[in-house]
Parts: C-alpha cells; sequence; structure tokens
C-alpha cells in the first residue's frame, strides 16, 4: 500500500503551465479600445449575479467584465472572462450553460461554431439565453493550457494531457454577448467584435486567449 500511495503521489501533476509562461493581466491582456470599438465605461456592465460574481472570484484568480460601445453605429457588445492559474477539478471553468440557469436564464439554443479572422479561426460555442423580455444570444469558448475545449469532456482530456506530463494548465473563460432578440444579427456582431479584439493582440498575446499557434486550438 505505502508503495502505491508513492507511485501515485509521484504521478500526480507538481508543475504549473502558468509558472512558465509570462505572468498575464486581463486588464492589459484585453485592449481598451481597437478598431472602432471602445469601452464606454458609463455603462458599468454587471453579466453575472453578486451572488455568482463572488463565487467566480473564488474560482478564478481574475475575472474582468466590461462594455464595449462602436463609436460608429453605437453598438454594444459585453465582454467577460475569467482566467484561472489551476485547471484542475476544483477549478474547473464555469460554463454558460450551468451559469445562466442558475440565474433564472433558459437556455434555448445550443450550437458550435467557429470565429476569429481568415488566419486566425477557431471554434466556439454560443448560446441563446431568455430571461422574461431579456434576449441574450452568447459566443464563448473554453482554452485549457493551448487546447479550445468546448464541452466538459473535452475539458477533462484537455487536463489529461496535461497530467499525463506532470503540468497542471491554467484555464480561460472568454464570454461575448449582445442583448438582441435577432440571433443571426447579434452572432454575425458577435463574431466581427471577437475577430477584431483577436487581431489586435500581439501574437503570443492572442495565443493565450484563442488556443495553440495557427488559431485551431485543438
Amino acid at each position: 500500500m505505502a508503495l502505491a500511495f508513492a507511485g501515485a503521489y509521484g504521478w500526480r501533476p507538481q508543475h504549473h503551465l502558468a509558472d512558465s509562461l509570462p505572468k498575464l493581466d486581463l486588464e492589459v491582456l484585453f485592449p481598451m479600445s481597437f478598431g472602432e470599438w471602445v469601452v464606454d465605461d458609463r455603462m458599468p456592465v454587471q453579466l453575472v449575479a453578486p451572488d455568482v460574481q463572488a463565487m467566480l472570484k473564488k474560482i478564478y484568480s481574475q475575472t474582468l467584465s466590461r462594455s464595449y460601445v462602436n463609436r460608429v453605429n453605437g453598438e454594444r457588445v459585453m465582454l467577460s472572462v475569467a482566467y484561472g492559474g489551476d485547471q484542475a477539478d476544483a477549478t474547473r471553468a464555469h460554463r454558460p450553460e450551468v451559469c445562466y440557469p442558475a440565474q433564472g436564464f433558459q437556455i434555448f439554443g445550443d450550437q458550435k461554431g467557429s470565429a476569429g479572422s481568415p488566419e486566425h479561426r477557431f471554434r466556439v460555442r454560443q448560446l441563446l439565453a431568455k430571461l422574461g423580455g431579456r434576449v441574450e444570444p452568447i459566443t464563448y469558448w473554453i482554452v485549457v493550457g493551448k487546447h479550445i475545449a468546448l464541452s466538459g469532456t473535452e475539458q477533462k482530456l484537455a487536463q489529461l494531457s496535461y497530467s499525463t506530463r506532470g503540468i497542471i494548465p491554467d484555464g480561460m473563460l472568454v464570454r461575448v454577448s449582445t442583448i438582441d432578440a435577432n440571433t443571426a444579427r447579434a452572432y454575425q456582431l458577435q463574431g466581427e467584435f471577437i475577430a477584431q479584439i483577436t487581431l489586435s493582440m500581439p501574437r503570443a498575446a492572442r495565443e493565450r486567449v484563442i488556443g495553440g499557434a495557427g488559431g485551431t486550438g485543438g
């Protein structure tokens, strides 16, 4: 039994991937302005209920919530990001299809898609959340280490690929949403926003946000 315990302990991941990477600061990583978009400080955004936000702060080392406005046509997009340096089971990303219903929303749409620029495409998940008269199309993705993971199973597999090498991966959840009953228009706007904000980032920063080189996040 002692040998089995020692062997199991020896196989436990010991090295945090985040320790080998440049320190990450979400406030700097995501620009305040890019292209025609700028953060609107007059419109503070509360993307989750206060009790949920408090829980997220316990799970994640950094969170970011912003509302952007297009300076040309006045369109608005909400951005929410959560980052954790340890994507072990206790700190797996809090996915919107779980988070939103916990706040009273109903999920009526759930599909996979892609986003980014033609040179940097990556996989995303799209949801449609409703609460009373509020209709909120959502585009989001999760990065575990250098891998895009759109489901709990994919998160587990990504974690396993690192743990077999003794590594504990970091993780980031990026969520973009708008208030719009026209879902086709909303997803198109969100896609344009995502393409522009990721293209505005230096390559190394972009890879932290959308996954490994090439933008596939596979």
